[in-house]
């Protein structure tokens, strides 16, 4: 039986040998999601702002809540909620699908030599052509409202980094263990809704009381939030010593998540 590489070097070398056939999955990932409805892949733009208004109306008129800026500007809330629901979205989007994604894919384990490795890479490109149109609709509400945006937004690829390898790396992890525990999909489904409220998304980190703020820490996305909204709408640069640990950590993740997958995939063919 095949041997697979798990090595960390092989996680970005099938990236790269795979990429115009990664490429090709994201462009019919991306059109065949609006294939044959009238809006088509405006619907791409028309989600992301319904979202916003809907929380919006909800946290910020029915709810009270509030950033600690002084400001009871709606359109100030509105864009700082936006910039965290960005950033939880990619995490969400991928993370959801992770276990389902060799299952959906079957066809590729059973009668093809495929490299399996990069369908979660699939999942992420087209996440993040959805996460683009999110911030391009973002920068120009900023605009409109705001007037030129901060120099830190070209930072935002920079922040963003640890997120997609800590996204990947639980994503492999998910894949290999959705072929064989198929309860999984439905506990992944119910955790991210958690951590979307457990998150700094519709409320400041400040929010909660000084001895649980640390608590906030735990959570995976938070730095990936806290960092985004500081370049996108505060215009600071990211703040180092929590961005090098993070990602420290989100590599690590990234390595064991694919290792996993690598010593685990000669087995979907029996189970599927």
């Amino acid at each position: 039986m095949r041997d697979f590489s798990a090595s960390p070097r092989e996680m970005l070398a099938s990236l790269w040998r795979n990429r115009h056939l990664v490429h090709a999955l994201v462009k019919r990932e991306v059109l065949g999601r609006y294939r044959g409805s009238f809006m088509g892949i405006l619907w791409s733009f028309f989600n992301p702002l319904l979202m916003l208004a809907v929380y919006t109306f909800v946290f910020s008129y029915v709810f009270k809540a509030r950033w600690n800026t002084g400001s009871d500007s709606k359109t100030e809330f509105a864009l700082i909620l936006f910039a965290g629901l960005i950033v939880f979205n990619i995490f969400s989007e991928c993370v959801n699908r992770a276990p389902g994604l060799m299952l959906a894919n079957a066809n590729f384990i059973k009668k093809v030599v495929f490299p399996l490795e990069v369908l979660p890479w699939v999942a992420l490109g087209a996440t993040l052509f959805h996460a683009l149109v999110s911030l391009a609709v973002w920068l120009f509400a900023y605009v409109v409202f705001f007037g030129p945006p901060h120099p830190t937004v070209l930072l935002l690829p920079l922040v963003a980094l640890p997120l997609m390898l800590l996204t990947m790396g639980i994503s492999w992890g998910l894949a290999s263990l959705g072929v064989y525990l198929r309860d999984i999909a439905q506990f992944i489904g119910i955790l991210t809704t958690v951590m979307m409220f457990l998150s700094p998304i519709f409320y400041p980190a400040t929010a909660l009381p000084p001895q649980y703020r640390h608590l906030m820490l735990l959570n995976l996305l938070t730095p990936a939030i806290e960092q985004a909204r500081a370049v996108l709408f505060w215009g600071k640069t990211p703040d180092w010593t929590v961005f090098f640990p993070y990602l420290a950590g989100s590599l690590l993740i990234a390595g064991l998540g694919f290792a996993w997958f690598q010593k685990t995939r000669k087995g979907f063919a029996d189970v599927i």
